[in-house]
């Protein structure tokens, strides 16, 4: 029999998890990009990538600090960024979505390559770099949580910091939104001629909305790495689609949806496969293979998705007026 209790538990810890905290922080750098600015940034995976490989490499190479190491992560996103936005953003969006997913596929495989495999680690990526960053911890050594929700000193400084960044992006995020500025890149959203013809530099906006979405997009990545080792295989287009399944579950252009998106993706994405693999095992489904079980809950999300796509095109807290594609 299935064990139900399990499976929930299961499930409900992925609304606490430092993956679910990197993809909700990733989304709302997408949420700026695209939700607010109408940016489409298909390459949000290369500035986790290098938001991740920046802290890692600046800790065991170079010696530095954690704190350091994450500026260095954050300073990368940003020279990045202007790479990218300087030749595209005077162009029609969809330069920028080509040129975004190319490189952030270039900067994956230079990661792979043996060329650096002294700094990068090439396919076996880099381990080690979380001394600092323990060191600092505040939490005295133990377990401690109640029922599923019951970690270690190091996990649960994990999740308060992941999750401490995510509501800080998140207020910047809604700030940024109810000032001029925000105005500014909503008006370039639905109509940047309009915009240009008010005197406002549209190019000089949609680079900081770039920067600062990039600059979401790498703290996510030094999240997502800090309970695992670094891999470039981690870092592959489906990163960046997986994120705008978030986005869009809950709401491009909103500050909530991306967060909450991340934790209904991932509890869903979580439940769905425990479940399936149970009832493979116990003959529910006895023309299916455990390998073929596993690419089921892929598809069981994706139709949830769609089905919200169809009925709350918006998402769970967009608004169908803010949006000009759902119009």
């Amino acid at each position: 029999m299935i064990d139900w209790i399990q499976l929930l538990g299961n499930a409900a810890q992925q609304i606490l998890s430092p993956v679910t905290a990197a993809y909700a922080l990733a989304a709302l750098g997408l949420a700026i990009h695209f939700g607010y600015t109408g940016l489409l940034n298909f390459g949000q995976a290369g500035f986790m990538a290098l938001g991740a490989y920046g802290y890692a490499i600046s800790t065991l190479t170079f010696g530095f600090p954690w704190w350091a190491a994450i500026l260095v992560g954050i300073g990368v996103s940003i020279i990045f960024a202007l790479i990218l936005g300087v030749p595209t953003l005077r162009l029609r969006a969809d330069y920028l979505a080509i040129v975004t997913i190319a490189a952030a596929e270039i900067a994956r495989l230079m990661f792979t390559t043996n060329t650096f495999v002294e700094y990068t680690g090439s396919a076996n990526g880099l381990q080690g770099y979380k001394g600092s960053f323990e060191d600092v911890n505040p939490i005295p050594a133990g377990t401690y949580g109640v029922g599923p929700f019951t970690y270690n000193e190091y996990d649960w400084w994990v999740r308060i910091f992941g999750w401490g960044l995510v509501i800080v992006a998140a207020l910047i995020t809604w700030r940024l939104m109810k000032s001029p500025w925000g105005r500014v890149i909503k008006g370039i959203r639905e109509d940047e001629d309009a915009v240009r013809a008010l005197g406002k530099n549209v190019y000089f906006y949609k680079m900081q909305a770039l920067i600062l979405g990039g600059v979401f997009g790498s703290l996510a990545g030094m999240v997502f790495v800090l309970p695992r080792a670094v891999v470039p295989s981690n870092f592959q287009p489906t990163l960046t689609f997986f994120i705008y399944a978030i986005l869009l579950l809950g709401g491009a252009a909103t500050v909530l949806g991306p967060i909450i998106g991340a934790i209904v993706f991932w509890v869903s994405l979580s439940f769905f496969s425990g479940f399936v693999a149970r009832a493979v095992e116990v003959g529910w489904l006895p023309f299916m293979s455990t390998v073929q079980a596993g690419q089921l809950q892929f598809i069981l999300v994706g139709v949830v998705i769609m089905l919200l796509v169809i009925f709350r095109p918006q998402g769970i807290f967009g608004n169908k007026k803010e949006l000009a594609f759902v119009k």
